[in-house]
């Protein structure tokens, strides 16, 4: 007989039905039976202080009550039509409202997707066909985004490095690489070559903060050179603040992705630009030779929009972005006070709304010099955080508004004793 209730047991029916035991998401020994706020507790009961949040979407907690009414009252009405629905279009309204560079938007399901589409969309309009990207700059899953995200060996600026089998050398051919936070070497590329058709970025990029400048000199750059400038926010977006990296940063890109946050939890996000770059998804406005298609069986989903409207709602109340950066502050301090009392080296590096601990002394400023001195002591870290009732990716950390004091308390006392363990790992 199968059982259904151990973690155990299901662990062993995923290893015979999913590619290495899992989803290809988080770690395949966590499987995870419900949340709620800001706790979620794993198939055999064991409770957690959930800081993974999904991967980031539930900013508000797990089952908040108001996105669950809105929720509960769109079902009987239709969960996907593949067509225009009320949700869907007040969202979009939501959206252009609240984010600077948008005018229009288009809806997909994934954050890649949307990501893959922004990419087709600055060839589309420029022309042009090469991308520039940042080495360690996560942009889904298409060929495009999968050139040095995590190499695993550095090689000379801009060679891509693929991370991913299946890939056709054409797609690496036109696809440029530049360390993060590094002027100079975005002005040589653009300089060498007049082919590029935009240069995507995380704003912040996984949790590496730009340098004062860098975006504006991108922007400034991508002006000169006649290139598009795409931001992927499909996690600062209304997480940094309302209006994303956007507001926060104070430069507004050509083109946005958005995800995560504006599902309320749901499949959904968008990609979002002025009026006359979105022009190039309507046929009628600039042919068919010009016309970029775009469609999605859940595109715009209506349950999808339900949550994402009620969590934007929500997230515009006032104290709300005051509040989350608060508790962001307080749970860095948290890090501060544990690994010092220990003499740890270590930088933290992110903003208040997205962190994490790297154990160096050297600045973290892009992908090769933001990495553990010690990746032993990462691992016993993230293990005794783990086994201390902390849920948390690897590397990040995310608060929601659904932490409370207790869950600070129990966060805290289980830094101490994570660090406790860091300090007797020997190098």
């Amino acid at each position: 007989m199968i059982r259904l209730n151990s973690q155990a047991d299901w662990i062993e029916r995923a290893r015979a039905v999913l590619p290495a035991a899992g989803f290809g998401n988080f770690d395949p020994a966590a499987i995870i039976a419900r949340g709620q706020g800001a706790r979620v507790w794993d198939q055999d009961g064991r409770e957690y202080v959930d800081y993974l949040i999904g991967s980031g979407p539930m900013l508000l907690g797990h089952g908040d009550p108001e996105v669950m009414e809105a929720v509960l009252e769109q079902l009987p009405l239709g969960m996907t039509f593949f067509a225009n629905n009320t949700k869907g279009i007040e969202l979009a309204e939501a959206i252009v409202q609240a984010v600077p560079c948008c005018e229009q938007v288009r809806f997909v399901t994934s954050g890649g997707e949307a990501d893959m589409y922004a990419i087709r969309l600055a060839r589309a309009y420029t022309g042009k066909s090469r991308i520039v990207k940042f080495e360690g700059g996560y942009h889904g899953m298409s060929a495009e985004a999968q050139m040095s995200l995590a190499p695993a060996r550095a090689v000379n600026f801009p060679t891509p490095v693929p991370d991913s089998a299946g890939i056709p050398q054409g797609v690496a051919d036109q696809v440029l690489v530049a360390p993060f936070n590094d002027l100079e070497a975005v002005a040589s590329l653009l300089a060498e070559h007049d082919d590029i058709a935009a240069i995507i970025a995380e704003p912040l990029q996984r949790i590496i903060a730009p340098a004062p400048g860098f975006l504006q000199g991108l922007r400034a750059l991508c002006d000169r050179h006649g290139v598009l400038l795409i931001f992927d926010e499909i996690v600062t977006g209304f997480r940094l603040a309302y209006g994303g990296a956007q507001e926060q940063y104070g430069v507004t890109p050509d083109i946005v992705t958005l995800g995560k946050v504006i599902g309320g939890g749901f499949p959904l996000a968008a990609l979002g630009a002025s009026a006359r770059i979105m022009a190039y998804f309507d046929k009628g406005a600039v042919g068919a030779e010009r016309w970029l298609m775009q469609l999605g069986t859940l595109s715009g989903n209506p349950v999808a929009a339900a949550a994402g409207l009620k969590t934007l709602e929500i997230l515009r109340r006032p104290d709300q972005y005051a509040r989350l950066r608060d508790l962001g502050e307080r749970l860095m301090a948290m890090h501060e006070r544990a690994l010092g009392a220990q003499g740890i080296a270590h930088r933290l590096s992110g903003d208040a709304t997205l962190f994490d601990v790297y154990f160096t002394e050297a600045a973290c400023t892009d992908y090769r010099t933001a990495r553990h001195a010690e990746p032993e002591r990462a691992q016993v870290w993230n293990a005794v955080l783990r086994a201390e009732g902390v849920f948390k990716s690897p590397g990040k950390l995310y608060p929601s508004l659904a932490l409370g004091e207790e869950e600070l308390e129990r966060t805290e006392a289980a830094l101490h004793r994570a660090a406790v363990a860091v300090a007797a790992v020997k190098g």
